[in-house]
């Protein structure tokens, strides 16, 4: 894709040490969103703001890919719900690099009611979530 800039730091987030990320593997240019993932979550939602909120309780670990990455290293994760193309998929193994062990802080957690209230929206669209369609 020419119109997306490369050259912005990736990262992944994992409930593993890790320094190789494999083929068909998630990266992503926001930090925040790579941190909730870290949690391994069911849900994860991003305000128009740019808050980042999920369910996951795992601590976890995030990390900066070590690579130079390209148009031909990635390309857009196909669920409709990645239109603005924020998660990524790999082509290749990748080095990463540990930036932080994560926890779960109460900032970052959602409520059962926003939880209740994301699911009634998602059935009143008639959507799935990433989780349900894996």
């Amino acid at each position: 894709m020419q119109d997306f800039n490369y050259t912005l730091t990736w990262y992944h987030g994992s409930q593993q040490k890790l320094t190789i990320l494999r083929v068909g593997s998630s990266i992503t240019q926001n930090r925040n969103v790579a941190k909730g993932f870290s949690h391994s979550p069911s849900l994860l939602t991003q305000s128009a703001g740019g808050t980042v909120k999920h369910d996951g309780v795992i601590p976890g670990y995030l990390y900066t890919v070590a690579d130079e990455i390209g148009p031909d290293d990635v390309y857009p994760h196909p669920h409709p719900v990645n239109a603005t193309r924020w998660e990524w998929l790999t082509n290749r193994a990748l080095k990463l690099e540990l930036i932080e062990q994560t926890v779960v802080t109460d900032e970052e957690r959602l409520t059962d009611q926003e939880i209740a209230e994301m699911k009634r929206k998602q059935e009143e669209r008639s959507e799935k979530s990433f989780v349900e369609c894996i």
